[in-house]
């Protein structure tokens, strides 16, 4: 019998929308959808509440929401935060750090030409975006940033950005990583700080374009029991 994880999957769901915004869960609903006991959901659940994809309710949880100035004020850190790191990365990478980089970007190239075949592969696009600011992250050798980069970047919000995005969206942000890696093997601190600030702003814009879908989401809300 295939041991299911309740928390991966609650987490994946949320993630891709198949929750939406605004929807609410129950222990109840999401034993029966899952096919296994409640123990294990409630613990999920716990753990959904501390990475902030779901808030507690008087019965049940409600997955998180996105209001246009939740959508301005987590970008606006990411920018300070990514700028952070792309700067200490020109200044501290070693050549293995650029091995990663260079792995990740092609990755990411791959993806995408998958995803001009099916949108199937958005998932794929998701997964190596996050490989390559990952390894940008790890480059500027800073523990502490890597503990405030998991708070702040919010993977629902990213996979939303990217569901949005067309191929030539999604190309342009595949030059702007290989822009940052090419300012990052310069070693040229405020070349990557400038460029990676400007990729996560038109990211943020390119959200705040969409608003009006997130919005829809919210005034949606669906209840489950």
């Amino acid at each position: 019998m295939i041991q299911i994880d309740a928390y991966e999957s609650i987490r994946t769901a949320i993630i891709q929308g198949n929750y939406q915004p605004g929807q609410r869960l129950t222990e109840e609903f999401l034993s029966a959808e899952l096919q296994i006991s409640r123990t294990p959901i409630r613990e999920a659940i716990k753990k959904l509440e501390a990475d902030g994809l779901v808030s507690s309710l008087r019965r049940g949880v409600i997955v998180r929401t996105f209001r246009a100035d939740d959508v301005r004020q987590i970008y606006d850190l990411r920018a300070l935060l990514e700028g952070y790191a792309a700067t200490h990365a020109a200044l501290l990478r070693t050549e293995e750090h650029i091995a990663r980089m260079n792995e990740a970007t092609k990755s990411y190239e791959r993806a995408i030409d998958a995803f001009g075949k099916s949108r199937e592969a958005l998932e794929s696009i998701v997964e190596n975006n996050k490989v390559f600011h990952d390894a940008v992250h790890e480059s500027a050798n800073n523990p502490h940033l890597l503990f405030m980069m998991s708070k702040v970047i919010v993977l629902p919000l990213v996979f939303r950005s990217f569901y949005w995005y067309s191929l030539q969206e999604i190309q342009a942000s595949l030059e702007a990583h290989k822009q940052i890696l090419k300012a990052i093997v310069a070693r040229d601190p405020e070349w990557a700080r400038s460029t990676m600030c400007a990729h996560i702003y038109k990211g943020r814009d390119h959200v705040l374009s969409h608003i009006e879908d997130v919005g829809s989401d919210m005034a949606n809300v669906t209840t489950v029991k």
